[in-house]
């Protein structure tokens, strides 16, 4: 009536008594998980930035995050991720660019001395919050939380940069808002 599973593992390995005729020795299985629908999970992100008019620099004062993943499980690992992708969506914003040699197609940014990735100095501490609305198409009531940060970033970055420079007549700003991009936009709207 009662068998471990370790009892079950070995005879399906080491078959003493097995029906070899019938079955061949080993542990199979196979599941799917197909829910009904998606998760959806929100947020809001709020970024509060100054900006050097004299020479473009951004720097971040504030940054508050506030999501619903739905039932938590780790807070440690979902602060974690949340910090990982407000960092990289930062970085997006306001440094990392890609270029290439216009005649060659050659990656010019193929190094780090030349590719600009956020540091520590580059970053607030952040302020994080959560609200709990459990998912109602999984057992767990959960939701994703890996890329909240990378997503939310950005444009908040990118919209309080714009609203800093908009007294000055900037109406647009493509990323990266790097201090020579700010900087230019500011002079072209003078």
């Amino acid at each position: 009536k009662k068998v471990t599973f370790g009892q079950v593992a070995l005879t399906a390995y080491v078959p003493h008594n097995y029906p070899l005729d019938k079955l061949e020795p080993g542990l199979n299985e196979t599941a799917f998980y197909d829910p009904t629908n998606f998760t959806f999970p929100a947020g809001t992100h709020i970024c509060e930035v100054e900006v050097d008019p004299n020479t473009g620099v951004v720097r971040i004062d504030r940054f508050t995050a506030v999501d619903d993943f739905g039932t938590i499980i780790n807070p440690m690992i979902v602060e974690g991720q949340v910090h990982g992708g407000l960092v990289q969506g930062i970085g997006q914003a306001l440094l990392e660019h890609c270029v290439y040699d216009r005649e060659t197609g050659q990656l010019v940014t193929g190094s780090f001395m030349d590719y600009a990735m956020p540091r520590a100095d580059d970053v607030p501490d952040f302020k994080l919050g959560h609200v709990v609305t459990p998912c109602t198409t999984n057992p767990l009531g959960t939701k994703g939380c890996g890329e909240a940060g990378a997503i939310g970033s950005p444009p908040a970055v990118i919209n309080a940069v714009l609203d800093a420079l908009a007294p000055l007549g900037v109406k647009d700003l493509d990323m990266p808002a790097s201090p020579n991009r700010v900087w230019q936009a500011i002079q072209a709207a003078k």
